[in-house]
């Protein structure tokens, strides 16, 4: 909305003014759409009338706004994010840094995490279909011969994607977003159980702000139990080097200061510092067969800066 304001004098007095308000013109809406007003507003200092006075004139003039549609698109896309995940199943849902590249120790732990993780519960893998850890976990889970999808944007890591296509994932088993609310309905929605026969999970690996903000997001919904599923779903938080030990110490200090339950925040989650306590975390949890046979698979990256020969990543 427009505002003029034009000022009759410029003289100013240090006293307290009496302000008496009047509309010169009555207000006039035409179409419902445009609103036009003249209003003189009159000061009146508190001595003898003699004293200056000041008048503001304001015209206030009302603006057309075109009718949104983004309420229209985001809907579309969240149905979009809906087949997709109907067509490819719920899985795990990784959360993780687009930054750290191929030769990052952590980018082989999550890669070996994957490869675990898919073998074990049989189900699929998901993430946001970027750069970084998003790859390490979509190859990972490749390699183990079990079905990816993911929730694509165009900006990863402060930096815009140079095209939409993912470089080797099947075409229909991603989608890219226009809308982060579209996204984070597709990444909630791929991790929740209706039927116990689920094998759900949420994964939080290292990684910056956006990593952070599913996090919490994630963290708040299943606390308020707003997250959508019939069933509780296991979310680890993969504590790589002590990566988010300082986080989870700011936690500790804010039941300290009251902004939090004692241990609320930390049973919404599960800690663990290597693939092979998550993994046996996730057999326990869903009462699957010990898992000695994932050993080999995740070992190769426990505390490694490369990955071994046997693995077919791709370490350049």
């Amino acid at each position: 909305m427009g505002l003029t304001v034009c000022w009759s004098n410029s003289l100013w007095l240090n006293l307290n003014p009496l302000r008496q308000c009047r509309f010169s013109k009555t207000p006039s809406v035409a179409g419902n759409q445009k609103l036009t007003a003249d209003l003189k507003i009159t000061e009146i200092y508190g001595k003898a009338q003699t004293q200056p006075t000041r008048s503001i004139y304001c015209k206030l003039q009302g603006t057309d706004f075109e009718e949104r549609t983004s309420p229209a698109e985001v809907k579309r896309e969240i149905e979009k994010c809906y087949e997709l995940i109907g067509r490819l199943g719920r899985g795990v849902v990784y959360l993780g840094s687009a930054r750290f590249g191929p030769e990052h120790p952590h980018f082989v732990r999550s890669f070996e995490l994957a490869k675990g993780i898919a073998s074990l519960l049989d189900a699929t893998t998901w993430s946001g279909a970027g750069p970084g850890l998003m790859d390490a976990i979509t190859k990972g889970a490749l390699e183990a011969g079990k079905p990816v999808g993911g929730f694509k944007i165009g900006k990863e890591a402060g930096q815009w994607t140079a095209t939409d296509v993912h470089s080797y994932p099947p075409l229909d088993s991603y989608l890219t977003c226009r809308f982060f609310s579209a996204r984070k309905h597709g990444l909630v929605d791929a991790g929740v159980r209706a039927v116990s026969s689920d094998r759900t999970a949420f994964v939080a690996l290292p990684g910056g702000i956006g990593t952070l903000d599913e996090v919490f997001e994630i963290s708040a919904l299943i606390q308020l139990e707003r997250i959508g599923s019939m069933l509780p779903v296991p979310f680890l938080v993969m504590n790589y080097d002590s990566f988010y030990s300082k986080l989870l110490g700011f936690i500790d200090d804010c039941e300290g200061w009251g902004t939090v339950s004692k241990g609320e925040v930390t049973s919404l989650w599960r800690v663990c510092n290597t693939n092979l306590e998550a993994l046996a975390y996730l057999a326990e949890y869903y009462g699957l067969p010990d898992t000695e046979g994932y050993r080999s698979v995740t070992q190769l990256g426990e505390g490694n800066k490369t990955v071994s020969s046997s693995s077919k990543i791709d370490v350049q």
